[in-house]
């Protein structure tokens, strides 16, 4: 998941752009290894839930003193704000990751990322139905050509079995995603993104702890080995990888490239993250997708981007023609 930022439309330096453009490569790639690192648990005998929290406490603990030094002075913002800020911690942060990895825990990595992925299109009817804005024709294409790739990748049409299950909890990811990426683009709260980021993280911490410690939210793990393809590992590095890299470092990662390319362009550059996730889980956990599926994948890629494409349009600002002073205009000699 991209990282949060206000939804401004910035230009890049002209030094800054290659920057930009690999600072965000690297928060896809980053963020995509989730998946797999949880996955690995997961076979080894952790619950999703103990996965996510854990992994939520190890970023929430790396970004405490970043999200401290953040609010020095604006206290009174996260109080103004507490509402939306405990809202996204439940829903864009909790939520969304713990779906995510109920549904990695029973389907292929890529397959519920691409699923979760399809959030824009959520948030275009979103915005369609509760604020009227009515989406361009690029949209509603690009949501068409998404669905379709959707059912190809699913697999449904040659009748293979379908884990139910697996799909609610993707689609409850993909509305996780939404909140975030609509909640993301507040501009204004005067929240600095990497504080609503630490903030939200310890929210989630907090209340999936104690969803655990009350039995409401199953908590298992083990200190087992963790297997994947290319070999074993002690349990504790898939956690601090999981926790640091793919949490914490791809949060920098994404508000840095955000700030020097600006919101629309980081977030195409982030559906990388899918691509990302499909090579990594192919080489570590051995899940290579059927043509189908890759060519729905496909599909739902290119879906998102038309989509996205169209978001662009309906926010371009119509131009506008400033009339001319009279004292200007040329004088036309008799």
């Amino acid at each position: 998941m991209s990282a949060v930022a206000d939804d401004m439309v910035k230009v890049a330096p002209r030094g800054g752009t290659g920057l930009g453009l690999i600072t965000a490569l690297g928060a896809a790639v980053s963020f995509g290894m989730s998946g797999i690192f949880a996955r690995g648990l997961i076979d080894a005998g952790w619950s999703p839930g103990a996965a996510v929290t854990v992994r939520m406490w190890v970023a929430a603990l790396v970004l405490l003193v970043p999200t401290l030094v953040a609010l020095r002075g604006r206290w009174g913002m996260v109080r103004r704000h507490a509402g939306m800020i405990v809202v996204y911690g439940l829903l864009a942060v909790t939520a969304a990751q713990l779906c995510y990895f109920q549904a990695v825990a029973v389907m292929d990595v890529g397959i519920a990322l691409l699923i979760e992925y399809t959030a824009p299109i959520a948030v275009v009817l979103w915005l369609w139905i509760r604020r009227g804005e009515k989406p361009t024709r690029r949209s509603l294409l690009g949501a068409a050509v998404a669905f379709i790739g959707l059912v190809l990748m699913l697999d449904i049409l040659t009748g293979a079995t379908v884990n139910l299950g697996g799909i609610l909890f993707a689609l409850g990811a993909m509305v996780g995603a939404a909140t975030y990426f609509v909640l993301s683009g507040k501009a204004d709260t005067g929240l600095p993104p990497i504080a609503l980021a630490g903030l939200g993280l310890l929210i989630g911490a907090l209340g999936l702890t104690v969803a655990g410690v009350v039995g409401v939210l199953p908590f298992e793990w083990t200190t087992d080995e963790v297997e994947y393809s290319v070999g074993s590992v002690p349990w504790f590095v898939p956690v601090l990888a999981m926790g640091v890299i793919a949490t914490a470092l791809a949060y920098f990662l994404g508000i840095a490239s955000t700030r020097m390319l600006g919101s629309r362009l980081s977030s195409f550059v982030a559906l990388a993250e899918v691509v990302a996730a499909m090579v990594f889980s192919a080489l570590m956990l051995g899940q290579v997708p059927g043509l189908a599926q890759a060519v729905g994948g496909a599909l739902v890629l290119a879906g998102v981007v038309v989509v996205k494409l169209g978001e662009t349009d309906a926010a371009a600002p119509a131009p506008t023609v400033e009339p001319v002073p009279s004292e200007e205009l040329p004088r036309v000699s008799r």
